[in-house]
């Protein structure tokens, strides 16, 4: 078994469901804003990484990976900044998808559970982001405009692999008791979100109407 195999068994195992084909149809000839948004996904990935440093300035372990992660994010936006500069597509504001803050919501707001929610609704933005790079990098690999974006998006699945073991690593660390159940419970709220009908497109929306 290849490790990108691996990885992808991995994350597949851990997410509540595959990114449908509806989805994957209209990336596909949407692609500017895609790639618009996965820009601002990298740069709320470290501003994310970033606002635990300063809020968890005694958790050595979390210091020390997400650290590690936000320099990786911050590479990432450059790299998909290139990126949109070579396919002349224009970085812009663009209004978040209902994702985020639709698993956010749910955090609890008491420690240690607010930190152990966040860290857990970490895994699975990252994983999420995992699977839908593998999920769409085969079809863009197929075009010629857009081959070197599945090229990058094949390149990126290590590190998000990486950035989501990382995260639910963590959260087992500062869990005082199993995390099973709180996984569970997000498990099934983002599978709802990215299996229900979205109104815009987005790198983790759910099915475009």
């Amino acid at each position: 078994m290849s490790l990108d195999t691996e990885i992808l068994s991995e994350v597949n195992a851990f997410l509540g469901c595959a990114t449908p084909t509806e989805w994957l149809d209209v990336a596909m000839v949407n692609l500017p804003t895609l790639l618009v948004d996965h820009a601002h996904c990298e740069k709320k990935a470290a501003s994310t990484a970033l606002n635990l440093l300063f809020r968890y300035v005694d958790r050595k372990a979390l210091l020390t990976k997400l650290t590690q992660l936000a320099r990786e994010e911050l590479l990432h936006f450059e790299q998909v900044l290139e990126l949109m500069e070579r396919h002349g597509v224009q970085y812009d504001h663009l209004t978040p998808s209902r994702y985020a803050m639709g698993m956010r919501q749910h955090i609890r707001t008491t420690e240690p559970g607010r930190l152990v929610d966040t860290l857990i609704v970490g895994a699975f933005i990252e994983a999420r982001s995992c699977e839908r790079f593998e999920s769409i990098a085969p079809r863009l690999m197929q075009t010629e405009k857009y081959r070197d974006v599945g090229k990058y998006y094949r390149f990126l699945l290590k590190s998000e692999s990486r950035h989501y073991q990382d995260y639910l690593a963590l959260a087992r660390e500062y869990a005082p008791e199993c995390i099973d159940d709180r996984v569970g419970f997000f498990r099934d709220l983002e599978a709802g979100l990215i299996l229900s009908p979205d109104s815009e497109l987005r790198f983790h929306s759910g099915i475009p109407q």
